[in-house]
């Protein structure tokens, strides 16, 4: 008796006749005189198809070779990097970089943190990660009120004290309106900004 082959099912790229996810790298450099060799051929090891890269600080938001690879993501590729601190400035940056990178069905991997959201194993320790930074903004958060509310009952208040005394708004508004004088010449004279003089 003749067996029917088993057919398997399609792949999402086999139904809609696009190319099979793959691995894209990212790199970056804080200078031009950095190497980004050693990223780049980690990167290759673990499989990189594609390698973007950058030389570019992190403090920078703009970095043109991440938005480009952001831009061609598809669904079922995983961005890769060699640590986590190439692709983001902070904790911050990297779960909102990371979260853009979920909403387009693609996954994260970093080497180095041995993180990898396309695992369940993966996402439990992303997820980790998600949480602390949340606890410590909500820590910064609680001490910040709790100092304003200490400040507050020993008779200060929190913030900057004003650039201006009430006695120094009046001479402001007594110079411009009875004299005439410019907001320029007034702020020199109180060496604050114009700003300042055109709030007073």
């Amino acid at each position: 008796m003749d067996k029917t082959p088993e057919t398997k099912p399609l792949r999402f790229w086999e139904v809609f006749g696009t190319s099979p996810p793959m691995i894209l790298g990212y790199a970056r450099v804080s200078t031009d005189d950095q190497s980004l060799d050693a990223q780049t051929d980690a990167l290759s090891a673990a499989g990189a198809a594609r390698l973007f890269a950058d030389r570019i600080s992190g403090s920078t938001r703009a970095r043109p070779e991440l938005d480009r690879m952001l831009d061609q993501l598809r669904p079922g590729d995983v961005v890769t990097v060699t640590k986590y601190d190439r692709l983001a400035r902070s904790l911050k940056d990297l779960l909102e970089i990371v979260e853009a990178i979920g909403d387009r069905g693609a996954g994260f991997r970093s080497l180095a943190e041995d993180i990898d959201t396309t695992t369940p194993a993966g996402r439990l320790v992303f997820h980790v990660f998600a949480s602390i930074a949340q606890f410590e903004r909500e820590r910064i958060s609680e001490r910040t009120r709790e100092g304003l509310e200490a400040a507050r009952k020993r008779g200060r208040v929190g913030g900057r004290p004003p650039a201006l005394s009430p006695a120094q708004k009046a001479e402001v508004r007594r110079m411009r309106d009875d004299e005439g004088r410019r907001l320029t010449e007034i702020a020199q004279l109180f060496r604050v900004s114009v700003k300042t003089v055109r709030r007073a």
